[in-house]
C-alpha cells in the first residue's frame, strides 16, 4: 500500500478495510476502482454506491499535493462504465495560484483521461467553489450531474448552479469527456506521440487551441494530460495540471518528472508553453522541448 493511504486506511470501518486491503495494497493500484472492484466491495461491506464514495473519500483526500493550504480536498466521480476514480488538490510551491488543481477538476480530469465517456456522479468531501460548478457544466452530462456532499440530501449540480451558463448557450456541440479526434498525426519517440495523442483529444471549442503535455518519471512511466476549455474561460485546465494530476493519482511524486514535451500550434489563440515551463521549473524540470502543431 502506498504510505500516503496508511492513515486514512486505518480510520475505515473494519469490513470496508477488509473488502479494499488487496485492491489498495496492489502495486499496480491508481487511485481507481474498476466495476468489478465496486461491486465486490459494495457486497463484502455492505455498502450501495452512494455510501461506497462517500467512504472512500478519506483515501481520495490522502492523494491531495497541499503544500501551500495544507488543506486536502477529496473527490470521488462515478462513471458510467461503473468505474470510480479517485481526485485530490493540488498546488505547487513557487508557481502562480493560478496553477493549482481542484479536487473536484482531479476527479473529473483522471476520469476523462482513462477513457471515461460520461459521469453520474462527483462526491466530495466539501461544498465545490464557483470555480468547480462551472468546471463541471462542461460535461456532457450538464447540469444532471448528480453532487454528492457529507450531511446533505442528494442533489444536482443544477441544484448548485441556477441559471447556469456553459457550452449550451454557446451552441457547442462536443462536451468535455465526448469521444475527440482532431485527426493529428503521431509521431516521433514515445513521450512526444504521447504529447500528440493527448493534443489530438483535447476540448478547446473555443480557441481551438489544442494542446498536451507528456511527462516521464525517473523509472521511464509516462503520463499525457490534455487541455480542457471552459465556457467561462477561467476555469480551464491546462494540460500540464492534467499531466501531473494523473502522474500522482498513479502514485508518483511531481517533483521526480525527469522530462516534459509539450504539443501546442506556435501561433493558436492560447498559449501554453511559458506557464507549463514555469510550472515545470519550479517542480524542478529543466528538460522541456515543444512539437508544434501544424
Amino acid at each position: 500500500m502506498h504510505p500516503r493511504f496508511h492513515a486514512a486506511f486505518a480510520t475505515l470501518p473494519l469490513p470496508l478495510q477488509t473488502a479494499l486491503q488487496p485492491i489498495v495494497s496492489a502495486a499496480d493500484f491508481q487511485a481507481f476502482l474498476t466495476p468489478h472492484q465496486v461491486a465486490e466491495v459494495k457486497t463484502a461491506a455492505g455498502l450501495d454506491d452512494r455510501e461506497l464514495a462517500f467512504a472512500l473519500l478519506p483515501l481520495a483526500a490522502a492523494c491531495a499535493v497541499a503544500p501551500l493550504s495544507n488543506f486536502n480536498v477529496g473527490a470521488v466521480a462515478r462513471g458510467k462504465s461503473g468505474h470510480l476514480y479517485f481526485g485530490a488538490n493540488m498546488e505547487f510551491v513557487g508557481a502562480t495560484l493560478q496553477q493549482t488543481l481542484h479536487a473536484e477538476q482531479s476527479a473529473i480530469t483522471h476520469a476523462w483521461l482513462r477513457g471515461e465517456t460520461a459521469l453520474e456522479a462527483v462526491t466530495v468531501n466539501y461544498t465545490p467553489c464557483g470555480h468547480c460548478r462551472q468546471f463541471m457544466n462542461e460535461l456532457n452530462s450538464g447540469t444532471s450531474l448528480n453532487i454528492n456532499l457529507p450531511g446533505r440530501a442528494p442533489a444536482t449540480l443544477a441544484d448548485y448552479l441556477p441559471d447556469a451558463f456553459g457550452p449550451r448557450d454557446l451552441q457547442i456541440k462536443t462536451l468535455l469527456l465526448d469521444e475527440i479526434d482532431h485527426g493529428l498525426p503521431i509521431k516521433g519517440e514515445p513521450l512526444a506521440q504521447a504529447a500528440l495523442q493527448a493534443a489530438n483529444r483535447s476540448h478547446a471549442p473555443y480557441t481551438g487551441a489544442w494542446s498536451g503535455v507528456a511527462l516521464q518519471a525517473a523509472d521511464g512511466a509516462l503520463f499525457a494530460g490534455s487541455y480542457a476549455e471552459n465556457a467561462a474561460f477561467n476555469p480551464s485546465l491546462p494540460p500540464l495540471q492534467a499531466a501531473l494530476n494523473l502522474m500522482n493519482l498513479s502514485g508518483y511524486d511531481v517533483l521526480t518528472v525527469q522530462r516534459a514535451v509539450l504539443a501546442e500550434a506556435p501561433d493558436a489563440k492560447v498559449i501554453q508553453r511559458q506557464a507549463t515551463v514555469a510550472t515545470l521549473q519550479a517542480l524542478g524540470c529543466a528538460s522541456i522541448s515543444t512539437i508544434p502543431l501544424a
